[in-house]
């Protein structure tokens, strides 16, 4: 009898938990750089007054890093708080990358008695035998209610959308590959070719994720369910193909990239109208990001006069800065103190312990190995300037051989050059013993002045600790 009774409390304590949290609607984008959003970088040529509004309300983190420089690599960790240098990342084309009984933070929300669903990307695999067949390992597997999206990104073939685990339609017509005049050969109008379905069009699938996820926004408002909602949107854009629409051709200062920035920020908008029009916005916990670094060269720079990356060094792929430097947002009223900053080291393997946090739900010992709560900078009483994690480890490129930690102000790259896209990748080591990078990013954000020979026992130190990170058992 006894033990009845407890678990009745336990169930009144879980569901008083859930009717007093937030909903969440976590909004990431794809190769938006940390100098395109205008609320963090002034001299932007591009304008994003949806991102800056919700900056304007919320708490901007000037020191927030993905997880990986590059979309599959980024999304896991932020999904399961696990650095994806502890799994096989390349096997995505056909296998799902998280495992059945992983904890996301889709299986979290779950657990704190949210409404969970997915709009957009996935780019975590799937257990793909015939798209004729389900496709399993993926969304619906891993805590999501409904998804609604794409293997991939719109520049990775077969095009097609999934409802659920199952094809809308499938790819049966074929389109050839894409490239533009003027840019290199991964930017502007770029896709590959491939198989593609009748009902997908590349230019409509940016609207058509903004459309779903209104939806899921609206039905959930008026279904009467008192729920919360978690809704993760993860926009394919502005990753290749760069394809405004008419309304914002030409609208920007920053060529066509500059014109998909714009219009993937009005998307942005329509999404935090709909919020507000189911009346969830006083409610709402919104966080804002992008999975990684820009596609944009220094040549760009110089054309537009418009620095993506806002000073830093390199761009999407490298463990150099601006592979992994992402602009975040999160608005949370009555919560976070409006048009506030801060500077406190945060990743996106953070996001799962984090949300446990803030939902007073458990983690098990295995689950989120590499995650630490960051719900005090979501409140107006931020903590002094005591971390909250120590350092964090990034892997840069897609082998993931060159390999970054940060510990305070000090950051050692285990190898020379970016380890990703810029140029050199990679430079053989000389006989002067220099074989990696040590910054001071507090005096040098840029990363110019290279401290790897001036400082010998900071780089072994920070070597053992990478080294003790990377080979933990977790």
């Amino acid at each position: 009898m006894k033990s009845l009774v407890l678990i009745f409390v336990l169930i009144g304590l879980c569901t008083t938990a859930s009717a007093q949290s937030p909903h969440v609607v976590f909004i990431l984008v794809d190769d938006m750089g940390f100098g395109d959003p205008a609320c963090f970088n002034p001299e932007s040529k591009i304008l994003t007054p949806n991102i800056d509004s919700l900056a304007n309300e919320g708490i901007r983190f000037t020191n927030a890093h993905a997880s990986g420089p590059l979309c599959h690599m980024s999304r896991y960790g932020l999904m399961t708080g696990r650095y994806p240098f502890r799994t096989d990342v390349s096997r995505w084309p056909t296998e799902p990358l998280i495992e059945p009984d992983q904890m996301t933070i889709a299986t979290l929300a779950k657990s704190a008695g949210y409404k969970t669903s997915m709009i957009g990307k996935w780019h975590l695999g799937f257990r793909e035998t015939g798209y004729e067949n389900p496709l399993l390992g993926g969304p619906v597997d891993c805590g999501f209610d409904h998804f609604f999206g794409i293997r991939a990104s719109t520049d990775i073939p077969p095009y097609f959308y999934i409802r659920d685990d199952h094809a809308v339609m499938l790819p049966t017509d074929k389109i050839d590959a894409n490239q533009s005049e003027g840019w290199s050969a991964i930017q502007g109008e770029f896709w590959r070719a491939g198989g593609i379905s009748p009902d997908l069009s590349l230019d409509q699938v940016l609207p058509r994720f903004t459309a779903e996820a209104v939806d899921v926004i609206h039905h959930h408002s008026k279904s009467g369910d008192k729920s919360p909602l978690f809704l993760y949107l993860a926009y394919p854009a502005p990753h290749t193909p760069w394809l405004p629409s008419d309304e914002f051709s030409g609208k920007s200062k920053a060529g066509m990239y500059g014109d998909f920035v714009m219009m993937v920020d009005a998307e942005i908008g329509r999404v935090l109208a709909a919020v507000k029009n189911a009346n969830m916005h006083d409610d709402t916990l919104v966080i804002f990001t992008s999975d990684n670094g820009p596609v944009w060269f220094d040549e760009d720079v110089d054309r537009f006069g418009h620095d993506s990356a806002a000073g830093f060094r390199g761009m999407k792929g490298d463990a150099w800065e601006a592979g992994h430097r992402m602009p975040m947002i999160a608005r949370w009223p009555g919560k976070t103190e409006s048009g506030t900053t801060t500077d406190h080291l945060v990743g996106f393997t953070d996001f799962l312990a984090t949300l446990a946090d803030l939902w007073n739900a458990p983690l098990g010992p295995e689950d989120g190995p590499d995650s630490f709560s960051f719900r005090p900078l979501l409140t107006k009483h931020q903590p002094a300037k005591r971390p909250l994690r120590e350092s964090l480890v990034v892997a840069g490129g897609s082998d993931g051989s060159t390999k970054m930690i940060r510990r305070g102000k000090w950051k050692l790259i285990t190898g020379l050059g970016s380890g990703g896209f810029s140029k050199p990748t990679r430079v053989q080591a000389k006989p002067d013993g220099v074989t990696g990078q040590l910054y001071d990013l507090e005096s040098d954000p840029s990363e110019t002045t290279n401290l790897f020979a001036d400082k010998p026992e900071l780089v072994e130190a920070l070597q053992q600790e990478l080294n003790e990170i990377v080979s933990a058992e977790q």
